[in-house]
């Protein structure tokens, strides 16, 4: 049994000042950003930013891309970038932004474009998914695809591992698998069922406000990551215009079903995890 000190009066007060004042000191150190670190993400947004408005010009002049074209991307860059402020203190370890998350930021202006697209797709009347532009935006969403692995890889060979940089990926991921279950969809190979692909994560974020156990981060988990890999492959494939229609379905309907099995999975272990633990799970870090 560990011996205790028993304080009383006055020494009990001070010491329960001074636990509170370092308590609020480390508090405070740890949601503080620095201003390099400031300096360093709002340079990559802004640097960023001038790439994906001159790529969206040139896209412009090339393709009968309309005004609808133009919200979709900006407003799906501005969430991106959003993302990046409001959590940026869960990077605060760090005193600049980090090659890794640039080539997450980067993935976020791929996926805006994306957004882009299907907004002219679904709401426009002018733009066409014919044979070219589904191998060009095949080409930009295996780009895409591909740097999913760089980021994680160069954040833990330059040690500039965060929980930013996992939670910037994981919100990015997410954007992106919705806007390829929407251009499969967009393709009229499936039916509206696939778009489920992209909408699920957000359901289960929806159910860790209604049921706060839900919410409690999960263990890392190498069944998940390959799944999720798995079915952004999937929908990449059924964007490829070589690809049948039966073929795309099929592929799409596994991949979705092996997505249910990783969130049902995770929501039944959840839910059975005792309440006590639920503050001593570590999410993943990428």
């Amino acid at each position: 049994m560990h011996s205790r000190t028993d304080l009383s009066g006055p020494r009990m007060v001070a010491n329960s000042v001074r636990t509170d004042e370092r308590s609020a000191m480390s508090d405070a150190g740890k949601y503080a950003v620095c201003a390099p670190l400031l300096i360093s993400a709002v340079s990559q947004l802004t640097l960023m930013g001038a790439a994906f408005l001159a790529i969206a010009a040139w896209l412009g002049s090339a393709l009968p891309l309309g005004w609808r074209f133009a919200v979709a991307a900006l407003v799906c860059y501005g969430i991106v970038s959003a993302l990046v402020l409001t959590a940026l203190h869960r990077h605060a370890a760090h005193r600049c932004f980090g090659f890794a998350n640039a080539v997450t930021l980067t993935r976020g202006l791929l996926t805006a474009l994306l957004w882009g697209f299907i907004a002219e797709l679904l709401l426009g009347n002018a733009l066409v998914l014919d044979m070219q532009l589904r191998w060009q935006i095949t080409f930009a969403a295996t780009a895409a695809l591909l740097s999913d692995g760089l980021d994680g890889w160069a954040a833990r060979r330059s040690g500039m591992a965060s929980d930013f940089g996992a939670h910037f990926d994981m919100e990015v991921d997410a954007l992106f698998l919705l806007a390829l279950s929407m251009l499969v969809y967009a393709t009229g190979a499936t039916g509206a069922w696939v778009m489920a692909s992209g909408m699920l994560r957000y359901g289960f974020v929806l159910a860790g406000h209604a049921w706060p156990r839900l919410a409690t981060p999960l263990f890392a988990s190498w069944r998940r990551k390959t799944i999720c890999v798995l079915q952004f492959t999937v929908l990449i494939v059924a964007l490829i215009p070589l690809v049948p229609a039966v073929a795309a379905q099929t592929l799409c309907l596994g991949g979705l079903a092996l997505l249910c099995y990783s969130f049902a999975k995770d929501l039944i272990w959840l839910a059975a995890k005792p309440q006590s633990l639920a503050h001593h799970t570590l999410g993943r870090m990428r």
